[in-house]
């Protein structure tokens, strides 16, 4: 005996016919020709070998047949109407798990105030959030977005990559560090002081490159502290233990601001875009688009050169 193959809108268009009571009212209904439904009707009867429903002139009737195939017509019609209804709910309203995954510095960048306005909006929503140095793999761990700071995105093609501020950065140190070792006027006079420096992935030292128009100047003082976190190295500024390359956007919104001042002001380290990286730009998720609008609304409240989210791109090196 061959399996017998059910299409589904079929049976719900069985249902709809029914319900109606007439082929004409079924098609102001669903939107189709009576002369399709008809067919579909006659074509789901061949399929399942006996007929639903009897036709005259006047009415249509069930068969024994038809009104046990009826409860099933009826179920898988309840629930399509459901997941229609569910679709378009969250098309209107941000809802479900949003998983995003952050540097560790974000939690000194008003990750707060992005994560309360949010919620505030969307409290539909839940939020799981990932601050760590690693970087995420965002199709294997089923993470909506992920926020990254860099001047370039590595190659990735599965991935897009929105362009939301962009950071200048320069030196900071603290007031007490600059009591006792002077203020530098020259980026030459920097060789003398004490420098905070990060560390690149391969455990190398990274030079300050600053520059002022057309001027350049590359280098480190001759004593350096060297890691691989933003926020320790800003820690350590605090505490008057040299000078620092920070996000004037991080200074500013972190609870040091007060802590630090700007060295050299007139000279710049190279800026920082900050990027969110989805899997995909098709049918993004209603509370990943939000999520991007408020963190982008937050950012360009800090003073950061905001970017259009229509600026997004395929990740590049």
């Amino acid at each position: 005996m061959n399996p017998i193959s059910l299409p589904a809108n079929d049976l719900i268009l069985f249902a709809h016919i029914v319900a109606a009571g007439s082929f004409t009212r079924a098609a102001d209904r669903t939107g189709l020709p009576k002369a399709t439904l008809s067919r579909r009707l006659s074509e789901l009867e061949d399929a399942l070998g006996e007929r639903l429903l009897q036709r005259s002139t006047r009415r249509l009737a069930l068969t024994e047949f038809g009104q046990h195939m009826l409860e099933h017509a009826q179920r898988l019609l309840e629930e399509s109407a459901a997941a229609t209804a569910l679709a378009q709910h969250r098309q209107l309203t941000p809802q479900g798990t949003l998983r995003a995954s952050f540097p560790p510095e974000f939690s000194a960048l008003s990750l707060v105030k992005v994560v309360s306005e949010f919620a505030r909006r969307h409290p539909e929503v839940r939020l799981e959030l990932d601050l760590s140095a690693r970087r995420v793999d965002l199709v294997a761990e089923r993470f909506d977005l992920a926020v990254r700071a860099a001047t370039q995105l590595p190659d990735d093609s599965t991935l897009v990559a929105r362009h939301i501020v962009t950071h200048e950065h320069g030196l900071f140190a603290s007031p007490d560090y600059l009591r006792r070792h002077g203020t530098p006027a020259t980026p030459a006079e920097l060789e003398r002081h004490v420098g905070l420096a990060m560390l690149g992935s391969g455990g190398e030292r990274q030079p300050w490159r600053l520059t002022r128009g057309k001027e350049r100047w590359e280098g480190l003082p001759a004593q350096v502290h060297c890691a691989n976190s933003v926020g320790l190295q800003q820690a350590l500024a605090v505490q008057g233990l040299g000078i620092v390359g920070l996000s004037a956007l991080f200074v500013r919104q972190s609870r040091d601001a007060d802590s630090l001042q700007r060295v050299l002001p007139d000279w710049c380290l190279p800026p920082t875009g900050v990027w969110c990286v989805t899997p995909g730009r098709r049918l993004l998720p209603k509370r990943t688009s939000a999520f991007i609008q408020i963190l982008t609304e937050v950012l360009a409240e800090g003073g950061a050169a905001p970017a259009p989210l229509a600026a997004g791109h395929r990740p590049r090196g």
